[in-house]
Parts: structure tokens; sequence; C-alpha cells
């Protein structure tokens, strides 16, 4: 009270004596007054490198539950698309047979044609993500899906050029075979779960390129 009684009178002072408006010394001492009220840019840039932001879509707080349930399904085509190179990693670890095996049916008739694969591509390249109807966070995630599949190339060319029947190449090629598996197996993990919770995935690689495709 004493402190405020103080103040006062300094102002009533301040204003019998000078018919300048006040000017509190604190922001005079400032060389940029309106810096003080702007905030770091910490807090007003999102960052652009984290691998799981909430989504947007249809100008709501998050997907609605047709956007995640097609996200979540186009995970499930490279995975499909690559299931050879499980074939090492599959029959060595029950774990992973426990989660491919009520995926068997879906994957015999993905395999059933042999253009199978490519039919899908040109289905959800021209039909989702070059259509506008759909929303973007469906686009993208379609668009991951698209460029992870795409990707499959490389190790398939190294593997037509590369078939030893033992010794050291074969260790190299299970190796390279496993590790391409594992890889879809953890995208369609991480992808489909999180589009299920409404989230944004943005796969290692791949996601940079779906960006710059999706508008």
């Amino acid at each position: 009270m004493a402190s405020s009684t103080f103040f006062s009178s300094v102002a009533i002072s301040s204003l019998s004596h000078s018919r300048k408006p006040l000017q509190s010394t604190f922001l005079l001492s400032s060389p940029n007054p309106s810096s003080l009220f702007t905030l770091p840019k910490k807090f007003t840039k999102s960052n652009k490198l984290r691998t799981l932001i909430v989504s947007k879509s249809n100008n709501s707080d998050s997907a609605d539950a047709s956007d995640r349930l097609i996200s979540a399904l186009c995970y499930f085509y490279p995975f499909f698309d690559g299931i050879q190179y499980g074939k090492f990693v599959i029959t060595q670890f029950y774990p992973i047979q426990a989660i491919v095996q009520p995926l068997i049916p879906a994957i015999r008739v993905f395999k059933s044609f042999p253009f199978n694969g490519f039919l899908v591509f040109l289905t959800l390249y021209f039909f989702v993500v070059r259509n506008p109807n759909f929303s973007k966070y469906v686009r993208f995630n379609t668009m991951q899906a698209i460029v992870l599949d795409v990707l499959l190339i490389f190790p398939d060319l190294l593997e037509r050029g590369f078939n030893p029947r033992g010794g050291f190449g074969l260790d190299l090629l299970m190796s390279l075979d496993s590790t391409v598996f594992l890889f879809l197996l953890v995208c369609l993990i991480y992808g489909s779960s999180s589009c299920i919770l409404g989230q944004l995935p943005r796969l290692p690689i791949v996601a940079d390129a779906a960006d710059r495709q999706v508008m």
C-alpha cells in the first residue's frame, strides 16, 4: 500500500509540472518497444521437422473417421507389395509370424494377379492423390505409401542382378531382404496406427517427396 501511494503521488506531481503524456521508463529504455510484445520464433513457427503432428481436415481439429480409415489402409499397399522380402525373417521369428498371419488372405488376393500392384498404384495416384475431393490428409498419406512402394524398385533390381546360392553372398542378401521387410513393417505399423489416432505420420525418406506432390 505504501509503494502504491508513493507511485500515485509521483504521477500526480509529474502531471502538474508537465503537459507531456506519461511514458514508462521501461519502454523508453528499450531500443524497440514493440519487440517487447513479440513472441520468440520458437513459439510463432511450427517445427517442420517433427515426425508427428495433429492433422487438420475439413477445417476441423482432427481428421474424420473416413479419412483416418482410408489413410490407414493405404499403408498396406507397399507392405503387401514387398512381402517377399520377409521370407527369411518371417520363418525365424514367431512374433512377426503372428503379425503377418491374419494378413495372409489379403496378401494372396493382392498377389493373385501379376498386375495388381500396378493397378493399385494407378488407382491410388489418379483417383486419390490427384482428386481434390479427398482431403489433403488422405492425399498426403496415400502419396507417402506410393513413394514407399516405388522405392522397392531398388532392392528388386539388386536382387535380380545378385542372386547368390550360398556363402557370404547369401548372408548379405538375407540381411538386405530382412532390412527392407522390417522397414516396411515399421512403416505399416507407425503409419496406420498414427492415422487411426488422427495424427499425421511423416515417414523417413518419403515424407518430403510426398510433400512436393500434394499441394
